[in-house]
């Protein structure tokens, strides 16, 4: 199934910002330009909502890249990071960012989805049967094969693999 795009369509961008940072990060030691992904996904569209969902540390060094993705038109929702007894340290919205999306999704005829985790798939599939049109946009290395075969779903691959642009710089600051 083709992605249709067109320029009255309203769009939702849901952006897993640390899937994409420590993909960004560890797969090609660079860092993800979030307004260019934004931009990039919206190819035009109209915007109804781009959320970034962060985890803040007790340090608050993240604190200048939540005003940078604010100036950017991209709202944040946070979370502090839970760190457990013997220090293992959990961060992730997956849950958050699924419940804000099935919110949204009455209001727009697309759902961006800004992460390769495959724990998204069921959120995929759902958001499909509510007739929704879903895009995944991620890096193609770190992406779950799963979540790239999904029947429907516009998987755009970001670095240099990405199928959207060559060089896929644009992702990157």
């Amino acid at each position: 199934m083709s992605v249709i795009k067109q320029k009255e369509q309203r769009v939702a961008v849901f952006i897993d910002t640390q899937n994409l940072y420590h993909s960004a990060k560890n797969l090609y030691n660079r860092r993800v330009n979030f307004g260019n992904v934004v931009k990039d996904a919206l190819a035009g569209r109209k915007l109804v909502r781009a959320i970034a969902y962060v985890i803040t540390t007790e340090t608050e060094e993240e604190k200048n890249f939540f005003e940078a993705l604010g100036k950017l038109g991209i709202e944040t929702k946070t979370k502090d990071l839970q760190v457990f007894l013997g220090g293992t340290k959990k961060a992730d919205w997956d849950v958050g960012l699924a419940v804000d999306a099935i919110k949204i999704a009455p209001r727009v005829d697309s759902v961006i989805i800004a992460s390769g985790d495959g724990d998204y798939i069921p959120l995929v599939q759902y958001l499909q049967n509510l007739g929704i049109q879903v895009e995944v946009v991620s890096f193609g290395k770190s992406c779950s094969g799963k979540l790239k075969e999904i029947q429907g779903a516009k998987f755009s691959g970001g670095a240099s693999g990405a199928k959207r642009r060559q060089s896929g710089n644009r992702f990157y600051g």
